[in-house]
């Protein structure tokens, strides 16, 4: 699908934070609920992902990302286009799931 000329895209956020002292797993936490707060879904246990409308909108969640980073840890951003990521098999055990489909309407800020 394209808008105004630009593909749509995922957005995923892979991430490996130390949980071993309560200050890192508030860390985490407060991470975790940025990410929720951004317009975010959980996929995995530390495996977040949002569709966007434009590259802009990209840019916009990439730099609300990188300024939400903990200071230790490693996180990862990955992009996708529409088409990369309904290819993505999706394994429920050994049933076969479809994968996430983007958003019925798009959102206005």
């Amino acid at each position: 699908m394209k808008i105004s000329g630009y593909r749509c895209m995922w957005l995923v956020v892979f991430f490996d934070l130390p949980t071993d002292t309560k200050k890192a797993r508030r860390q985490y936490t407060e991470f975790r609920h940025q990410l929720l707060d951004d317009g975010f879904a959980m996929m995995q246990y530390s495996v977040y992902f949002r569709h966007c409308a434009s590259n802009e909108n990209i840019q916009v969640h990439l730099k609300r990302v990188r300024s939400m980073v903990p200071p230790d840890g490693e996180v990862r951003v990955a992009q996708f286009t529409d088409k990369q990521f309904a290819r993505m098999e999706v394994y429920l055990g050994k049933r076969r799931v479809e994968t996430e489909s983007e958003p019925a309407q798009l959102e206005m800020f």
